[in-house]
């Protein structure tokens, strides 16, 4: 109970952290799309502005939580199973970021013995700040969130690809089946909309209805998993096993109500 009291308390401090990231990082974004031709142009374009933006939050982040390691690969499959350790991006959503949109957000989880504990999703172009901590609630501009009760027919449910899904030929595969499942189910829309993390938070404030993937993408999926779950949406794999970092048979957040449709629509994928 203490260590809950302290992660509740903390979660204030970790907001105005991620906010500042995000006010310096949206003051330096171009409403233009970046002057980049090449992949290696808009790594450099990108890495001039994310790196001062990660070194930032590294900073604060430290400072609040000095015991607390740093996850450096944020394409990483496997998360320390020991220990707290944040995982964090300054700019998740890189692709909108440089192309002058809105959908990018900054995301901070601290995780402990491997499992996500307290998590900030912070899109500062839309105005929405998700928190979460483990066993009390996830919140939306610190007000508290539920997923929606809407059917399936009306549903608009988003999914994405982690950056490593070309390694995966399977996992590639199912993308695309998948994805004509989900439509030939009858929802009435399916989008993505950005950076994984926020659309999985998305889910627990109703904005979306439910997200899926295929692949291994814990770094991106943790801190909106969190969020999604602790706002009372169910999280698991597709075949609707509880998820975990280490699952590699697909991602799901979904309200209690369209759960048990989208797992058999997914599980039905070969």
């Amino acid at each position: 109970m203490e260590q809950l009291i302290t992660e509740i308390e903390q979660v204030a401090q970790v907001e105005q952290v991620v906010r500042e990231v995000g006010h310096l990082l949206a003051e330096r974004q171009s409403a233009e799309p970046i002057a980049a031709r090449t992949r290696a142009e808009a790594l450099a374009a990108f890495g001039a502005l994310d790196r001062p933006a990660t070194g930032l939050l590294r900073e604060r982040l430290g400072a609040l939580r000095p015991q607390a390691g740093w996850l450096t690969d944020e394409l990483a499959t496997a998360l320390p199973a020991d220990g707290e350790w944040w995982s964090c991006d300054a700019t998740d959503g890189a692709v909108q970021y440089l192309l002058g949109l809105p959908h990018w957000a900054v995301t901070a989880t601290l995780l402990r013995e491997g499992r996500a504990v307290l998590a900030v999703v912070h899109a500062p172009r839309l105005g929405a700040t998700y928190t979460a901590v483990r066993g009390a609630g996830a919140r939306l501009n610190g007000r508290r969130i539920r997923p929606s009760e809407r059917e399936l027919a009306v549903a608009v449910v988003a999914t994405s690809h982690p950056p490593t899904i070309t390694e995966e030929p399977d996992a590639l595969r199912r993308v695309g089946a998948t994805t004509s499942a989900v439509i030939g189910a009858g929802v009435l829309a399916v989008r993505n909309l950005g950076p994984t993390a926020l659309q999985v938070a998305q889910v627990g404030s109703g904005h979306l209805d439910a997200f899926w993937e295929c692949g291994l993408d814990a770094p991106n999926l943790l801190g909106g998993a969190l969020i999604a779950a602790e706002a009372g949406a169910r999280v698991t794999d597709h075949a609707g096993r509880p998820w975990q970092p280490s699952t590699s048979t697909g991602f799901l957040a979904a309200p209690v109500g369209q759960h048990e449709a989208l797992v058999r629509v997914l599980g039905a994928v070969a």
